[in-house]
């Protein structure tokens, strides 16, 4: 069954028309309602434990249409209109398997459920059909207008029944027109609709029976519509036959009628076993003369190999079988020296005496084995939670145009304020600061402000510094890792996005001309332009964390 998003992106490819009626969104023969959720997975849930939300077919299909304009004023239009946003980290990926420049998308969740098809809505027409209509839709023949015949087909059954029922035909009591209702002041057109969707797939799932008086298409010779109902079944049928494959299961594919075990199983059983008695000379008979553990198989099916008896191998020595070479006294010269036994943590004395003296001897207490240590039942103390909040480094000099005194002004209201007005305002220095920067689906996301590298500590804390504000001189890096030989901070610059804010009216500083900075020009008497300028900051960090540091917030 295809799904909402697949028969969007179909029409999207074909450039086809969609059409949108009564809250719904038709493509061809299928309806879907507006708000039904596709399978597309917002960016942002799912993660740490969160439940996972989908986009909605309305939102999609606006995104499509709207798919020229800017997503700030995407946003606006879409708010105006009450239609949910698709966020702008999902934008490219999803434009793009819309447009088929991508086959499939890691966002595509083809696990979750899909909602049930909708036939396109129709009007239902209540009159009965005249006798002129009916022979047509009996004489239709037409090869290509199969749905048309199961149509006309029904209504021409219904048409029938109608009648019989107002005639009092069947044994049945008589209706009066009276007595009918529209069927539509009860029941929706929807609701009309959801049911003859679910009939028609309840007859795809239908396997008819065939009895012996079928003729040679297992369908019985049957009045009107009937055989078209029969036909019908039995095409659906011969395709679900079709397409049935047999099932293999580890037991199944053992049960194979070509192969004989008792010529290759029995057969190397055998010689186990006869390898196994020319070994040990032997094995024990029971009182009815059967060796004990022998195959109960025919004669028949005998393997020759074990009839034949296996001889005894050559005796020769084995570290194993001692007790052969072992004989009386004689073999000690006279001493009574016991050949089996040990000497260990014995004295001279005692190995003098004899056996008799150690067998009359008390015997020690064993030494007792310390009792394994009970696993402890402490509690562990959980793991630290790595932090996903970005880190933005600022220069420590007050000449900078930027510092901690005035970065909440400038990144998280987006309007510049001088450190002369901070400082005449009261402001104090603190040792770090944390921004909230409000997107603009109106969500916000944290960042962490410092000046101080040394604050940083281990590789975790550098791999969340996403962006430096840099000042010109090259002894701003000074401590930092990735530096080269030369002190040169190149190398930093391809790890971390790099900016540097200075006036229009103010000329270049020599080395960030020569470094991979993106510079942000500010007016000093022009306060309106400072938020363009500063959106362009957040739009340049934006592209970089996606596509660099994509496992942290933002």
């Amino acid at each position: 069954m295809a799904d909402a998003l697949s028969l969007l992106r179909e029409y999207s490819i074909a450039k086809k028309k969609i059409d949108e009626q009564d809250g719904h969104i038709i493509f061809g023969d299928f309806s879907y309602p507006k708000n039904i959720k596709t399978n597309y997975i917002i960016w942002g849930t799912g993660k740490d434990g969160t439940a996972k939300e989908y986009y909605t077919l309305d939102s999609i299909l606006f995104l499509l249409k709207n798919i020229k304009l800017s997503h700030p004023l995407y946003v606006r239009h879409a708010a105006a209109e009450d239609i949910p946003v698709v966020r702008r980290p999902d934008r490219k990926d999803l434009l793009g398997y819309l447009s088929g420049e991508i086959s499939a998308s890691s966002n595509i969740d083809k696990s979750a459920p899909l909602e049930i098809t909708m036939q396109r809505p129709t009007k239902v027409k209540r009159s009965a059909p005249s006798a002129s209509t009916n022979d047509e839709a009996a004489n239709n023949s037409e090869p290509g207008a199969k749905r048309a015949r199961t149509e006309g087909t029904t209504k021409l059954l219904r048409g029938r029944r109608l009648v019989d029922r107002l005639e009092g035909k069947g044994g049945e009591r008589g209706v009066t027109t009276e007595q009918i209702k529209s069927l539509s002041e009860a029941i929706s057109v929807e609701k009309i609709a959801s049911i003859k969707a679910k009939i028609n797939a309840r007859k795809r799932k239908t396997i008819r029976k065939v009895d012996e008086g079928d003729d040679e298409f297992g369908i019985a010779p049957q009045e009107d519509g009937n055989l078209m109902d029969s036909a019908i079944s039995f095409d659906l049928t011969a395709e679900i036959v079709s397409r049935e494959r047999k099932l293999r299961t580890r037991t199944s594919v053992l049960q194979s009628a070509a192969k004989d075990f008792s010529k290759n199983i029995f057969a190397i059983l055998s010689s186990i076993k006869a390898r196994e008695e020319g070994r040990s000379g032997g094995s024990e008979k029971d009182p009815g003369g059967n060796s004990q553990g022998s195959l109960q198989q025919p004669a028949s099916k005998q393997n020759p190999a074990s009839a034949r008896k296996p001889t005894a191998p050559a005796a020769g020595y084995s570290r194993y079988d001692q007790e052969r070479f072992r004989g009386g006294k004689e073999d000690t010269l006279g001493f009574r020296i016991d050949t089996m036994g040990t000497y260990h943590d014995m004295s001279l004395r005692s190995v003098m005496e004899g056996a008799t003296s150690r067998k009359n001897a008390p015997l020690q207490p064993p030494i007792p084995r310390p009792l394994p240590k009970a696993p402890s039942t402490a509690p562990q103390k959980p793991a630290k939670r790595t932090s996903k909040t970005p880190i933005i480094i600022l220069p420590a000099a007050t000449t900078s145009l930027i510092t901690l005194y005035n970065a909440k002004d400038l990144l998280q209201d987006l309007k510049y304020v001088s450190m002369v007005q901070k400082r005449a305002q009261g402001a104090k220095r603190d040792n770090e600061i944390l921004i909230q920067r409000r997107k603009d689906d109106l969500v916000t996301v944290p960042y962490r402000v410092i000046d101080n590298v040394s604050k940083l500590q281990g590789l975790d804390d550098w791999e969340r510094v996403v962006a430096v504000f840099v000042q010109g001189p090259a002894w701003q890096f000074k401590g930092w890792p990735w530096l080269l030989q030369d002190g040169s901070p190149v190398d930093i610059f391809s790890r971390i996005q790099a900016f540097h804010i200075k006036f229009v009216e103010q000329r270049m500083e020599p080395n960030v001309a020569k470094w991979n900075v993106h510079v942000i020009n500010l007016s000093e008497t022009k306060r309106h332009m400072d938020r363009a300028a500063l959106l362009k900051f957040w739009e340049v960090l934006d592209k970089y964390m996606s596509k660099y540091k994509p496992h942290l917030r933002f």
